[in-house]
């Protein structure tokens, strides 16, 4: 299925599979993909998936809809496209392309998630020899209240997305130098040791304390 990949200021905060013949994009809650800025307006575009392709179509949004940096009304798009809504850009992947494009971990508050897998004697002295182009070690988050506390998860994949979408969501990105944090969506923002982000990436160290969504965190990397 082809794929988007939606990003601001070069950080990857969600990614959808287009399954559906109508996907609604849009600041309300009921659109397929919500993304909650005011630049965004309340059902701001829709894509349309025919058995030729998909055709992306601007529902006389405020601020408008582009495509490679065009203002378009209907456009059909094509591998690599991309879609430009605010300031936040989709990048449209055809189906060869996401069957290559690293898949997104999803953690949500509340939810247990599988334990990391115990280390061999093999795997302590490769850890990450299948995925040696990463940059660094893999860091992980270590859920410390709710129904999930003790748990910790890898932040192996490109963007691991954390909270309850409709009312509080961030996003965990990988970065060359390291990892960042993101407010994605909901007026409840994430807080990083005791204070609320705002919507600029905030950069990652070990023992950060996190909390979202009522669920307090601990990024650890060593």
């Amino acid at each position: 299925m082809p794929k988007l990949i939606v990003s601001i200021d070069g950080v990857v905060i969600k990614e959808l599979q287009l399954t559906k013949e109508r996907t609604a994009l849009g600041r309300r809650p009921y659109n397929d993909i919500v993304i909650d800025n005011l630049a965004i307006s309340g059902e701001h575009a829709v894509l349309h998936m025919h058995a030729q392709g998909v055709e992306l179509e601007d529902l006389d949004s405020t601020n408008g809809t582009y495509v490679n940096g065009k203002a378009v009304q209907r456009q059909w798009l094509h591998g690599g496209d991309t879609i430009e809504v605010g300031k936040y850009k989709i990048r449209f992947l055809n189906e060869a392309e996401a069957e290559d494009y690293e898949k997104t971990m999803i953690v949500k508050p509340g939810m247990v998630p599988p334990p990391l897998p115990p280390r061999t004697r093999a795997t302590a002295a490769a850890p990450y020899a299948a995925t040696a182009a990463q940059p660094g070690p893999v860091a992980s988050i270590r859920v410390l209240s709710g129904a999930a506390a003790g748990r910790e998860v890898a932040l192996s994949k490109v963007v691991t997305t954390i909270g309850k979408p409709g009312v509080a969501v961030a996003a965990i990105t990988r970065r060359h130098h390291g990892y960042v944090l993101t407010h994605v969506e909901g007026p409840d923002t994430p807080t990083h040791n005791g204070v609320h982000i705002g919507q600029e990436p905030v950069p990652l160290h070990n023992g950060d304390l996190l909390e979202l969504a009522g669920t307090e965190m601990l990024f650890v990397q060593t």
